[in-house]
Parts: C-alpha cells; structure tokens; sequence
C-alpha cells in the first residue's frame, strides 16, 4: 500500500534507505500474514479488520496534527479522495486474494510492474510528457510479465491476471495520489484513504463475518500492527529522504516476499519467473532513474 508524499524536511540518503528497506521487510511480512488468514477465512472480512486499526491509525495521526481533524477534512476535491480511498481498499482485496490463489512470489514478480504502469498511465491521466526511453523501458517490463504468465504455455491459468489487475489499480491509485497532492495536503489524502476505505470494507465485509479462532486473533493483531507500522516507517521514509533516492529500494519487497514464500509456505522459485521478474525490476529501475534525471 502506497502513500502520497510528505514534504521533505532533510535528505539522509543512507537514513531513507534503511527505512525503506525496513518498510518492505514490514509489509512483505504483512502479506505473509494476510495470505494465511485470506487462506482461512473470507478476504472481505480479513481486509475490513485491517483497515479498521488502519483507520484508527489516520484518525489519531491527523488529530494530533495541526489544526486536528477538522483540517484533515478539509478538501476541495472530495470526488477524487473518495475515488482514491475506494479504489485503494479494492486493490487491497484483489492482492490479497491473489496471495491465497498464487502465492506471494508469483503475485509480487508481477505485481513489480507497477510503477511501469505509472509511468505508462501519468500520460493521458495526468498529461505528462513520456518519452521514448521510457515507453522502450515499458515494453521491456512488459515482456518480463509475459515471461512470467506464459500465455503461450499449454493452458493459460486466467488466476495469472489477478496479480496484474492488481498492479493496473494500484497503478491510477498512485496517479491519483500525484493529482491529488497538487491541491491537498499529505495528512488530508491520508486520512481519506483510511477512512474511505474503512466505511467500504466495513458495508461489503460484514455480510462475511466468520468465527476466527482464538490463535488467528493474534495472527490478525500482528497484522494490524504490521499495517500500521508499515505506514510509519514509510512516511518517517519520505521525511528523512528524498523519494527518487529511495524508491528504487522497494524492490526489496519482492525479495523479501518471495524468501517468506519459499521458507513459511512452501512455494517454488520457477526459473521463468526469476527471469521475468528481473527484466521488470530492471526496466522499472531504469524508469524511475529517467524520473528522477527528468525532474
């Protein structure tokens, strides 16, 4: 789950790089844990609890801030937060769902196309100039998914397109983060997409409400926590760094998802996904160095 960006206060490069790298091992842990309970119980339900704590944790953080809530609130452009919030806690039910169906290691080398997308996207969405590296770098990203999914391959899993429907949608949620941002504050964007997307998980997520045992409670405690963790590591992140020096080691989190795949559940490394998930590590690794020569 990504956020918008908080200005930033200094630039410790090697602070930012191991809070980042501190974020990834935070939330590829969170995945771990939401892959098992979405393995046991309703997805709908196991994500409304998440952003139940999540939407404590903006609720506390922007009262807190200056001007409180009441500040928080205060948008010009509610459609669009609302939007974002909506579209956020849906992508959220689609990784998560991909994770019991795939795995996390094959949800994540596809997913890893994401900021391809954006870069692909940030044209006709937010009208900006994308030029020929970068759409050459796209197309690359794009053969390592194809590597990835093996359409061609006797018979094509439709499950595969899970993982990519959910890098698409996290993909216009991050554009919209950047159009946002160009009228609301960081805290405003943050707390719609806390509470956005408590409000919705909490009308679809409650006609799905099963008994947990006792021992899966801790399990969805440990997740809660994670989540909100997860959120201020990454923001403490973007304080202490600027985000071109920093992003590229998300990528971690692919690494990090992927060893707790193969250790806790058994999952197998195959050789076409290693390759395709390093020709899109690559091709958005390049993007991102385009982004930041740009700017």
């Amino acid at each position: 789950m990504s956020l918008p960006h908080p200005p930033q206060q200094s630039n410790n490069v090697p602070l930012g790089v191991a809070l980042m790298i501190a974020t990834t091992v935070v939330f590829a842990i969170q995945d771990g844990i939401s892959r098992h309970l979405a393995g046991e119980y309703n997805t709908l339900m196991v994500v409304m609890i998440r952003y139940w704590f999540f939407a404590a944790f903006v609720i506390a953080l922007a009262a807190r801030s200056r001007g409180g809530l009441r500040a928080a609130m205060q948008t010009s452009q509610p459609t669009v937060q609302i939007i974002r919030g909506l579209l956020l806690a849906a992508e959220i039910c689609v990784a998560v769902f991909g994770f019991t169906v795939l795995g996390l290691i094959e949800s994540h080398a596809v997913f890893a196309c994401y900021p391809l997308l954006v870069a692909a996207l940030s044209g006709p969405i937010l009208g900006e100039q994308v030029g020929w590296r970068r759409w050459t770098a796209i197309a690359v990203g794009f053969v390592g998914v194809l590597i990835i999914l093996q359409p061609g391959a006797g018979v094509f899993d439709p499950a595969a397109i899970i993982p990519l429907v959910s890098s698409v949608m996290f993909a216009i949620y991050g554009l919209l983060n950047r159009y946002a941002a160009r009228r609301d504050t960081t805290a405003t964007s943050f707390f719609y997409t806390g509470t956005v997307g408590a409000v919705l998980m909490t009308a679809i997520g409650i006609w799905f409400w099963q008994p947990m045992a006792s021992s899966d409670w801790l399990w969805m405690g440990t997740l809660c926590i994670t989540g909100v963790l997860g959120h201020w590591l990454l923001i403490r992140c973007y304080e202490a760094a600027e985000a071109s020096a920093v992003q590229p080691f998300a990528y971690f989190q692919l690494v990090f998802a992927s060893l707790l795949g193969m250790v806790v559940f058994g999952e197998t490394l195959r050789n076409n996904v290693a390759i395709g998930a390093a020709i899109i590590v690559a091709a958005g690794l390049f993007t991102l160095w385009r982004e930041r020569v740009k700017s």
